[in-house]
C-alpha cells in the first residue's frame, strides 16, 4: 500500500510564504505524476499544480507566478512553495500521486489527508 503525508501547513499573514511537502511511502515501483489540490469549506476541490516525473509543470491561473511545484524523485517527495499568499489561498491542501506498483503496469491514484493553510491578518 501507499501512503501520502502532507506537512508544512499553518497560519500565515497575507504576503507571507509557506512551503508544503508531501512524502510518498510504502511498497511501489515508482511515483509518476503528482499534484496539489485544495479545498475550502463549501467549495469544490480545485487543482493547484501538477508535475510529471520528468518535471513538466502546470499551474492553476490563480497561483501562477506565486506558487512553485517541485519534486525529488529519489526521495519520493513533492513540494509546493507558496509565496505572496492571499486570503483566497486559505484551504486544505491535499497532494495526490499516480503510483506504479511493484510488479504491474497500471497506475493507482492515491490521495493524502491534507494540511490546513490559513492566510489571515
Amino acid at each position: 500500500q501507499v501512503q501520502l503525508v502532507e506537512s508544512g501547513g499553518g497560519l500565515v499573514q497575507p504576503g507571507g510564504s509557506l512551503r508544503l511537502a508531501c512524502a510518498a511511502s510504502g511498497s511501489f515501483f515508482r511515483v509518476n505524476a503528482m499534484g496539489w489540490y485544495r479545498q475550502a469549506p463549501g467549495k469544490q476541490r480545485e487543482l493547484v499544480a501538477t508535475i510529471t516525473r520528468g518535471g513538466s509543470t502546470n499551474y492553476a491561473d490563480a497561483v501562477k507566478g506565486r506558487f512553485t511545484i517541485s519534486r525529488d524523485n529519489a526521495k519520493n517527495l513533492l513540494y509546493l512553495q507558496m509565496n505572496s499568499l492571499e486570503p483566497e489561498d486559505t484551504a486544505v491542501y491535499v497532494c495526490n500521486a499516480r503510483v506504479l506498483g511493484g510488479g504491474v503496469l497500471v497506475e493507482t491514484l492515491y490521495w493524502g489527508q491534507g494540511t490546513q493553510v490559513t492566510v489571515s491578518s
